[in-house]
């Protein structure tokens, strides 16, 4: 009997190898981390690997409910995954995606995104983050916010203001202007789910690397319920 994950692993012998020997390594220099549950670890050592910084082993933080919301989310399938921009889309597994029923959407290129940045003097990520909402794409999705600061200020102000209710927020845009003070205002959020980082670090890759981490914890969930 299977007892491995298949989706969520490297397609490889080589690739699996090699990964799971990068996450004995972080394991073994990352120091203590009782701050965290084995399934919160499991995340950040995935952010870790992804950037070869172990200060996040401490910079993340979790809401009390942000593993089973997210878990919830992608095991009932059909969940929307919305991100600030293309490259956390493009970076997750079209393959791990497919396997959850899973999918992806952004729009911070879309023509009329921009004209209404433009008319209303804000920014395009904000413009997104609202066309998402008036396409009924946020509520109950994932969001993941690794870019742009004004769209996650943006989706606590609509979690605040217009009710919405995301299943789980992963907001960690990266930064020098107001990136770190959008982690703070997440952190305050209490009624909807979250993981964040607090300061400037972050960036998409991370939001990216946190997803496949989810993942691979849904896809054990998964086979141990077989």
């Amino acid at each position: 009997m299977n007892t491995a994950n298949v989706v969520t692993e490297q397609l490889t012998a080589a690739g699996r190898a090699i990964e799971h020997d990068s996450f004995a390594i972080i394991d073994a220099e990352a120091g203590p981390h009782a701050a965290y549950s084995d399934e919160q670890w499991f995340i950040v050592r995935r952010m870790i690997h992804a950037n070869a910084d172990f200060e996040f082993n401490g910079l993340t933080e979790f809401h009390p409910d942000a593993i089973s919301a997210g878990l919830a989310a992608i095991l009932r399938g059909g969940t929307a995954i919305v991100a600030d921009v293309e490259m956390i889309c493009v970076g997750l597994s079209a393959t791990r995606l497919a396997h959850f029923g899973l999918f992806t959407h952004q729009f911070i290129s879309d023509a009329d995104v921009i004209v209404q940045a433009k008319a209303e003097a804000t920014t395009r990520a904000v413009q997104a983050m609202r066309k998402a909402h008036r396409l009924g794409l946020l509520d109950n999705a994932i969001i993941g916010i690794g870019n742009a600061p004004t769209a996650l200020i943006e989706i606590v102000r609509l979690i605040r203001e217009e009710d919405l209710r995301p299943a789980l927020v992963i907001g960690m845009p990266v930064g020098f202007v107001s990136a770190a003070e959008s982690k703070a205002l997440l952190a305050q959020i209490d009624d909807v789910p979250w993981i964040g980082i607090r300061g400037r670090k972050g960036g998409s890759t991370l939001v990216v690397a946190a997803i496949h981490a989810l993942l691979g914890i849904a896809e054990s969930r998964q086979r141990n319920a077989a």
